[in-house]
C-alpha cells in the first residue's frame, strides 16, 4: 500500500510538470527508478521537498549535497548501502526511508527467482546511485 502511494505521488508530480523531456531525450534507468522510488519524498530534483516530505517525522535529506558533505567526492559505496538498507545496524536507530534492497528483492525474486532477483536488485540500486551523482551541485 505504501509503495503504491509513493508511486502515485511520484507520477502525479510528474504529470503536473507536463512533458519535461523532448522526444529526443531519453530517461536513464536510474532516473526512472528515482522517480518511481525516491521522488515522492526527496523531490524531483533531490532537495528533500517531495510530496510526502511534510508527512514524515524526519525531513528527507537534500541529496544534491552528498558530494559536498563528503569533501567533494561522491561516496558511491556508502550511498549504495544506504539505499539498499539491508546492512543497517539496529543500534544506529530506525529510519523512515524504506529498505529498498528488501523491497526490490521481494519484487524482483517473484519474477526472476532468488539469484536473478538479487542481481536485478543490485542493478537497480547501482542505477539509483549513479543517477544521484548527476543531481550533485
Amino acid at each position: 500500500m505504501a509503495r503504491n502511494l509513493v508511486v502515485l505521488f511520484a507520477l502525479s508530480s510528474l504529470a503536473t510538470q507536463g512533458s519535461a523531456a523532448s522526444a529526443q531525450e531519453t530517461m536513464s534507468y536510474g532516473e526512472g527508478e528515482y522517480l518511481n522510488s525516491c521522488a515522492a519524498c526527496h523531490g524531483l530534483h533531490g532537495k528533500g521537498d517531495g510530496a510526502l516530505a511534510t508527512v514524515l517525522k524526519t525531513k528527507p535529506a537534500d541529496i544534491t549535497l552528498l558530494k559536498k558533505r563528503y569533501g567533494g567526492e561522491f561516496p558511491f559505496e556508502q550511498i549504495r548501502e544506504i539505499i539498499d538498507g539491508r546492512k543497517i545496524v539496529p543500534s544506529h536507530g530506525t529510519r523512515e526511508m524504506p529498505i529498498w534492497g528488501r523491497q526490490f528483492v521481494e519484487e524482483d525474486a517473484r519474477t526472476y527467482g532468488p539469484v536473478g532477483g538479487e542481481m536485478l536488485t543490485q542493478d537497480r540500486i547501482d542505477a539509483l546511485a549513479r543517477y544521484l551523482v548527476t543531481l550533485q551541485r
